[in-house]
């Protein structure tokens, strides 16, 4: 008998695929759970697997290098999918893949299998990451090929052969996929309609603004070579950081994003987030970047930016283009030091103040006080150099007028 190793939430559909891989593909299954800081129950987790059919049950904390290896690149990058996705789940699903993949191989495990849907983005981040780490691998995906009409289907399933089912909260019409870095939220009839707003049931990190304190509060974020390192002056580790920032931020309504998207398989799709902790560095990060790179560094980093996110939204993190971008990244992150501080009131994370050691910005220069020490004498010069191109066409275009028109080209 052959063995398959299934990416396992722990959610219905991972749990129904276990007897339905056995019964379908006759596999003995053995199931690999990630713990990117959803907040899962490891003991409770693998219990659950092994009492729906699994062999083994193997369940790993990958929080640290979830945040330092995928997370905090794309902070550096400034990657946020069409102006309003910060990538949580994008970013989590190519660690999840090789780390299941390295545990496929090392316990003899000739195919792999995933809980994805057929019109969803996860499916294609999954696959075209374990083709790039092990080719080899046969890919079994149980939710595009099973007959399944309902949710309670698949739940009778499960009770017919006496399966443990996972306990049914309030909002579990939703689909709903959590770690560090944010809270993805999507179907349900009132958020599959674009024209209503989503209701508070959708949200379970953050609080509506209008129940946000009254009072503002202020914090302050140190990054050095663009990597967050303390929050109010207190050095904290990856995990620290982003819980606290989660916490903070959610408790003044900050990180709730509602929004169009355009999936990988052509359709738009509404989809809800929550993202305190990406919000306030991602604004944090943006005003140090303003304070210490210079304008042509700035605008082509924002359209390499942009690049990032899509090739990461695409399931792309292990190709050469990508690899070859953190490249520039981590280069441009070279002077992005300093500190930033950032008032969180209401819904909104805006950044009040920074410096740096590396701060581009020179007083002497920009102001318009006594101490100004900027030639204004030599602007006359520079801007008659400088707007030489305009002159250049507007006597082409007088040309033009007493000719008639400009000549077609053949």
């Amino acid at each position: 008998m052959g063995k398959v190793l299934l990416a396992y939430s722990g959610g219905l559909d991972t749990c129904v695929s276990i007897p339905w891989l056995q019964e379908h593909y006759d596999l003995e299954v053995l199931t690999f759970t990630a713990d990117l800081g959803q907040g899962i129950s490891e003991q409770a987790i693998g219990e659950r697997a092994r009492a729906s059919g699994a062999k083994e049950a193997y369940v790993v904390n990958l929080r640290q290098p979830f945040l330092t290896e995928f997370v905090f690149p794309a902070l550096q990058a400034g990657a946020i999918y069409q102006d309003g996705y910060p990538l949580a789940t994008a970013l989590g699903r190519p660690l999840i893949a090789r780390e299941l993949v390295r545990v496929a191989q090392e316990t003899g495990c000739t195919y792999v299998a995933h809980g994805c849907t057929g019109k969803g983005n996860d499916q294609v981040r999954f696959e075209a990451s374990i083709l790039a780490l092990d080719p080899s691998l046969k890919v079994i995906a149980p939710a595009r090929e099973w007959d399944f009409a309902s949710r309670e289907e698949e739940l009778q399933y499960a009770r017919d052969r006496g399966l443990p089912t996972p306990p049914l909260r309030k909002g579990a019409a939703y689909s709903i996929d959590r770690n560090l870095w944010g809270v993805s939220t999507e179907c349900g009839d009132i958020l599959e309609d674009p024209a209503q707003a989503p209701p508070e049931d959708a949200y379970r990190i953050t609080v509506s603004p209008e129940s946000a304190p009254d009072e503002a509060e202020v914090l302050t974020v140190d990054f050095e070579e663009g990597l967050p390192v303390a929050v109010d002056e207190r050095p904290l580790e990856a995990e620290e950081l982003v819980v606290e920032l989660n916490q903070r931020g959610g408790a003044q309504g900050v990180g709730r994003i509602d929004m169009v998207e355009d999936r990988l398989v052509g359709i738009k799709s509404r989809e809800v987030y929550e993202a305190p902790a990406a919000t306030i560095l991602h604004t944090a990060h943006r005003a140090l970047e303003a304070l210490t790179i210079g304008r042509s560094l700035r605008q082509l980093k924002d359209h390499l930016a942009r690049v990032f996110a899509q090739l990461v939204y695409d399931g792309y993190w292990y190709s050469e283009v990508r690899e070859a971008l953190q490249a520039f990244f981590t280069r441009s992150q070279q002077y992005v030091t300093g500190t930033v501080r950032v008032k969180l009131y209401k819904g909104q994370a805006t950044a009040i103040g920074r410096t740096s050691p590396f701060s581009l910005y020179e007083y002497r220069l920009a102001t318009y006080g006594s101490e100004d020490e900027f030639d204004q004498k030599a602007s006359e010069g520079f801007c008659r150099i400088w707007s030489l191109p305009l002159a250049g066409e507007a006597r082409r275009a007088e040309v033009s007028d007493r000719k008639g028109k400009a000549p077609t080209a053949h």
